[in-house]
């Protein structure tokens, strides 16, 4: 229970709600014993057996209270018999009904403000996974999968909503619910409620044995639905290829062996948990009826207790069975809360080894220059830039060619501190990057990628996406400047149109403009161009070029070119080769001398 404890302090800021909730619980359990001692007069009536008081008692004290209300209510009885019979009944009756009444009034009301409790932590859960998942850092999705991280999100933060019930059912209601029961039970037989105690702690080590394996089965299903949710996120995402491929059958196949993983898993879960109800009752069950037994001999062989005393005794006796069957569900919930609270923590207590420092700098821009100082960098052991060292001075455009797998996107990582370096120096205007906030970095830094990577929204607010405070009139610029407003005024509702998911009511050229928009309008200082055109056709790379030279105009920028047509007018091309820059200089400079960056342009032009 130790991972679920930890998540309960989601459920300070809602103090109040549990406080009432403990109030109306408290109230409930009184009632609720409350209501089966008013059924003593009723069976002394229907029985003769009824104790006749013709002078009102007189109150004594607090110490007294149990005799003065018994009393008085004789007093009552015995005044309405003398009457009518019936009356009496009618009475008695009343007041078994306004009991009950309340009893459950209190028990709505425990339940109302217990509402706003579970909803809220479920809320706030939510939306601290969510806020932790956008602050982690992009190698921690490397290693996660993303339909993992949506079951955690959803199934499991919903587990924790029912768990968090369990837990206070557990420790208020019906705990208190036995207490009252069972003092009400010792003032009517000390001796009877002792031999009712003996079975209650047997029957409650058999149902803490069923539930002994129910976190690791509940955690095997809770994994396996992540797993499930993964491939279909995969199968979403990667649909065209799957058809094209003829591989539906192979998906088809993972998909079913996980359900039936699933499948297998919670059946195992939910059977082990489903056992605990019929224990629980037939155990119940077992106690009444030796109850019946030992108090049956107490009223019929010893008559040491009175026959309607018994009845309401057996009441109150049932009425601990039902809580005790309580306490044994939520002892099962919390077990399979407990597992799905390790998954929840698994994200909210993951370290970011990359958040800001505490004397972390604010940039408010690129003054001076960028430099890359003998930078080494690997992913998982494998090296991927080797004493690398490039400096890229405020308005220049710095061109980065060579082969797939050279370490040309790494340094654009590295920039936007995606990633953190291994070993050397990496400074913007002479401020190691990793001293230097990473909104501040990401405020004076801009990217266009091969792939543009759009949402759900409508065209003006995909443009707006960096800097949500901007004028319509502004969005309307930044998409002429990327030769995106006359295609935009064509649809339908012009920039409310909904692009639909990843874009995909746009062409590839649309989107790839509207990207640059979004860029534009973020106004960068420093701009990293990652194979922006590559994917294009001719007609579209043309107008996505004119939009990136213009997008380029007095701005410092990093760019990643497959189409070495694009870069032509770089300030300086850097060729790349296994992580090392194997040589650097202008477009005219390389193609002079027989240069490998030579041989690409020969290759391409072939």
């Amino acid at each position: 229970m130790n991972y679920f404890f930890k998540i309960l302090r989601f459920g300070l800021p809602y103090k109040r709600f549990a406080l009432f909730n403990v109030l109306f619980n408290f109230l409930y359990a009184i009632f609720s014993a409350l209501a089966y001692v008013a059924m003593i007069p009723m069976m002394q009536i229907l029985f003769g057996s009824t104790v006749k008081t013709t002078v009102p008692p007189t109150y004594n004290g607090v110490g007294e209270i149990k005799n003065y209300l018994e009393g008085y209510f004789n007093y009552k009885v015995t005044y309405y018999l003398e009457q009518d019979s019936g009356m009496a009944l009618f009475f008695v009756i009343g007041i078994i009904i306004s009991l009950f009444f309340l009893k459950n009034i209190f028990n709505y009301l425990a339940m109302f403000f217990i509402t706003y409790l579970r909803n809220g932590v479920l809320r706030d859960l939510r939306n601290e996974l969510y806020k932790k998942t956008t602050t982690l850092p992009v190698h921690f999705f490397s290693e996660k999968k993303k339909g993992d991280l949506m079951a955690r999100i959803s199934s499991d933060v919903l587990e924790l909503q029912h768990s968090f019930l369990s837990i206070l059912e557990l420790i208020v209601r019906d705990p208190l619910t036995i207490i009252f029961s069972l003092v009400v039970m010792f003032s009517f037989s000390v001796k009877l409620t002792l031999f009712v105690l003996i079975f209650i702690p047997l029957s409650g080590g058999v149902i803490s044995q069923i539930g002994k394996s129910l976190k690791r089965k509940s955690d095997r299903v809770q994994k396996e639905q992540g797993e499930f949710l993964s491939l279909l996120e995969e199968t979403l995402g990667g649909i065209k290829i799957i058809k094209a491929f003829n591989g539906q059958n192979t998906f088809i196949k993972k998909f079913n062996q996980s359900t039936d993983r699933f499948f297998n898993f919670s059946n195992k879960l939910l059977n082990r948990q489903n056992l605990a109800s019929p224990v629980s009752e037939f155990l119940g069950i077992v106690v009444i009826s030796i109850l019946l037994w030992y108090g049956g001999k107490m009223v019929l062989i010893d008559q040491t207790l009175n026959g309607a005393i018994f009845l309401s005794y057996l009441g109150l006796a049932y009425n601990i069975l039902t809580p005790a069957k309580g306490i044994s569900k939520a002892y099962y919930n919390i077990k399979k809360g407990d597992a799905a609270a390790l998954r929840v923590l698994e994200i909210l207590e993951a370290k970011d080894e990359m958040q800001d420092s505490p004397n972390a700098l604010e940039i408010s821009g690129l003054k001076k220059e960028i430099i890359f100082d003998k930078i080494s960098f690997s992913y998982e052991n494998q090296k991927v830039l080797d004493n690398f060292s490039l400096k890229i001075k405020k308005g220049e455009t710095i061109a980065l060619v060579g082969a797939s797998g050279s370490g040309k996107t790494t340094v654009a990582n590295l920039l936007n501190r995606f990633y953190d370096i291994d070993s050397g120096h990496l400074t913007v205007d002479g401020i190691p990057i990793h001293e230097i906030k990473k909104k501040s970095l990401y405020k004076i830094t801009g990217m266009v990628i091969q792939d543009p990577i759009l949402f759900n929204e409508s065209v003006k607010n995909s443009i707006a996406l960096g800097n949500p405070a901007a004028q319509f009139t502004e969005i309307q610029k930044a998409a002429e400047i990327a030769n995106a407003a006359e295609f935009i005024d064509k649809l339908e509702q012009g920039y409310d149109t909904l692009i639909g998911e990843g874009g995909n009511k746009l062409s590839g050229g649309q989107k790839q403009r509207l990207s640059i928009a979004r860029a534009v309008l973020k106004d960068p200082d420093v701009l990293i161009l990652d194979e922006a055109t590559s994917a294009l056709d001719t007609a579209s790379e043309k107008l996505v070029q004119e939009a990136l030279e213009n997008l380029m105009k007095n701005r410092t920028s990093l760019v990643i070119a497959h189409r070495l047509s694009t870069i032509q007018k770089a300030d300086k091309i850097v060729v790349m080769n296994n992580g090392k820059i194997i040589e650097t200089g202008t477009h005219k400079e390389l193609i002079a001398k027989k240069s490998a960056y030579k041989k690409l342009v020969e290759l391409q032009t072939l």
